[in-house]
């Protein structure tokens, strides 16, 4: 590139980003300003109510605030959330807010002085750009760098994502060649976080070479992991990255064109990529010859139609080509012979949003962050059995015991930990010996799981391991394309197995024949669903092979979870004769008063299994009990 095209650029922008400053400035100085987290996670919360309130409660008292729309923070389990900076006081975070909440926020907090300590979650330490949580207490296990502007801009408005920095990251690219920003991300260590992953500075250096043209880039966010939700709240709080992302990607590897991939079920993180694409065209940071420079990049948004196997990058080029969403041999792979037959760069949406991190910060910052082979952090989607459930960002390294207990608070309800399942329906589940292994790519394979993509789901003693692994590989199973023979059918051979033992059937011998069927349909599948589908079965098996062998030589569920190896029956001496708190929940009217006893009685041919009755029963009768094997009701 011309030094005068990069001299014109970098002049363009500085306009666009003093602009943006000043704006950002004015909201933030001399009043009160209100945030609302309206991701997908606020809105199922009812922040959208919250919103709505907050407004009329303003326009009744003739108040003047900002209210903005942002993205998730990671605190999900705290949403509605609500922050209000207000002059003179820290930034304050209050949780679960609902409208009679929110009124007296703005009739005690604003109106007057009160900050109404009792809804607080905490206080933002408050700099020049975005807040963060710097004193709260899982703050010191967390390193955001992804999630930093999160919860904290307004996605909608490309002004907010600019103002604290965004596209300085692109600039900065324009007055580098080509190798040199690969050479960059190389130095970084960066690996795809979509998974598998591979070096991604690599990665770029193939397709870069790669002959032919025209050449793309393509975000993958088709994310359909079961408890997953890290890229949707990424594109839906901070679209600009992924985008900015892109834009240095194209740059480094010579590409065209660009498609963002995102299933149509997440209709907000659509929505708000849209905006991001329309805003960064107005401003010239897409299309022709941006930012007055002879680099021209377009992208366009797609949706998916939520086939999981999609998330293949083969099968993703088939979608994206009109053709049914199968994988393909590889070699060739995309990087050399993608869309259209064309060299195509496909990254997940956390490496993508990475980059403006790595080249504005410098590879060097990154690469100090984590292990030798695993640089950077790790965004785990935290759900399941965990008190905080929501987003974390960690430093690779970090243990799974920091990252479930200090961050995610440990097990609700005093219950013990159990296991761990890490990396989507295709990781593995690591028992609570597994507790202070630290989270990397390499370690977390050997332990028998994988990194994924970041979903990881809590289980505690109530969950049965057999059953567990018969959910996931039926997710798998199900959501398998049928192309290749060992998955379509070796899949479905594990999965009749594995159902059986829920039921108390099966034999010891059909354990080793698992494990054989499980080596066959890993060695004969073509894509990684079908090579990953069997992790479930062979991690269980190896470190809960005593629940396993419970469930065949004893019939008895020992986590009290399979339907059909528990009954529930009420203990007669124990059981309030006036108290009908079972009778008035059984939806199955399976429970009556005994004709000639004071207590109730469970007809167990009626019984589902529910379990609404014991949740019901009064503690301070405690009647009911759960069995396993099934009991026979006393007479």
């Amino acid at each position: 590139m011309k030094a005068s095209g990069q001299q014109k650029a970098a002049s363009t922008f500085e306009g666009i980003k003093r602009q943006a400053q000043s704006r950002w400035r004015e909201l933030q100085d001399g009043q009160t300003v209100i945030m609302v987290g309206a991701a997908t996670c606020g809105r199922a919360a009812g922040a959208l109510e919250v919103i709505r309130a907050i407004k009329r409660e303003l326009e009744k008292h003739k108040l003047d605030c900002p209210v903005i729309e942002v993205g998730c923070m990671g605190h999900c389990y705290a949403e509605p959330i609500v922050v209000i900076s207000k002059p003179g006081f820290p930034p304050i975070v209050y949780q679960q807010v609902n409208p009679v909440v929110a009124r007296r926020l703005v009739r005690e907090f604003i109106l007057g002085d009160d900050p109404c300590l009792e809804f607080v979650l905490g206080a933002l330490e408050k700099n020049e750009l975005v807040p963060s949580f710097a004193d709260f207490p899982r703050a010191r296990f967390e390193s955001k760098l992804i999630l930093k502007n999160c919860g904290f801009i307004d996605p909608e408005d490309i002004e907010h994502y600019i103002a604290n920095g965004g596209y300085s990251a692109l600039v900065k690219a324009l007055q580098m060649e080509p190798e040199e920003v690969i050479a960059e991300v190389k130095s970084s260590g960066l690996r795809g976080r979509g998974g598998a992953g591979f070096p991604t500075g690599e990665k770029w250096a193939i397709c870069r070479n790669a002959p032919g043209k025209p050449k793309y880039v393509i975000c993958n966010g088709d994310e359909g992991d079961p408890g997953a939700f890290m890229d949707r709240a990424i594109l839906e709080s901070d679209p600009h990255s992924v985008i900015e992302g892109m834009l240095v990607a194209a740059y480094a590897t010579g590409a065209r064109y660009g498609y963002i991939y995102v299933r149509a079920e997440y209709p907000l993180a659509v929505k708000r990529v849209r905006m991001a694409l329309r805003q960064a065209k107005r401003l010239n940071l897409l299309g022709r010859n941006i930012l007055g420079c002879d680099f021209s990049f377009s992208i366009k948004l797609f949706q998916g139609s939520g086939a999981f196997v999609c998330g293949e990058e083969t099968a993703l080029i088939a979608s994206l080509e009109g053709e049914a969403g199968t994988p393909n041999y590889r070699p060739p792979y995309p990087a050399t012979s993608g869309l259209y037959g064309k060299p195509t760069l496909i990254n997940n949406v956390k490496t993508l949003a990475f980059i403006s991190r790595i080249i504005g910060d410098g590879a060097e910052k990154f690469a100090a962050i984590g292990t030798e082979g695993s640089k950077g952090t790790a965004v785990f989607a935290l759900a399941g059995k965990v008190v905080n459930t929501g987003l974390a960002e960690v430093p690779m390294g970090t243990t799974l015991r920091q990252l479930i207990f200090d961050v995610g608070s440990g097990i609700p309800g005093g219950k013990r930990f159990k296991a761990v399942q890490i990396g989507g329906p295709s990781g593995g589940c690591l028992p609570e010996s597994a507790l202070d292994l630290p989270i990397d790519f390499d370690s977390l394979t050997r332990a028998g799981a994988m990194m994924g993509s970041g979903g990881m789901i809590v289980l505690d003693e109530d969950d049965c391991m057999v059953e567990i692994a018969r959910y996931f590989l039926e997710f798998t199973q199900r959501e398998s394309c049928g192309k290749c023979t060992f998955c379509r059918l070796g899949t479905k051979q594990m999965l009749e197995v594995l159902a059986e033992f829920t039921r108390g059937g099966g034999e010891i011998k059909d354990l080793d024949m698992l494990v054989g069927l499980a080596e066959d349909i890993k060695a004969g599948s073509l894509c990684g669903l079908g090579r990953t589908a069997p992790n479930p079965i062979l991690s269980t098996l190896r470190y809960f092979r005593d629940e396993y062998e419970a469930h065949i030589k004893e019939g008895r569920c020992p986590a009290l979870m399979c339907p059909e190896l528990i009954a529930y029956y009420i203990i007669p001496e124990k059981c309030e004769r006036s108290c009908d708190a079972c009778v008035g929940t059984c939806t199955v009217e399976a429970i009556s008063s005994h004709p000639r006893k004071r207590y109730k009685i469970i007809d167990q041919e009626k019984c589902v299994k529910c379990g609404t009755c014991l949740t019901s029963c009064p503690p301070q009768y405690n009647a009911i009990v759960k069995l396993s094997p099934p009991s026979e009701v006393p007479k």
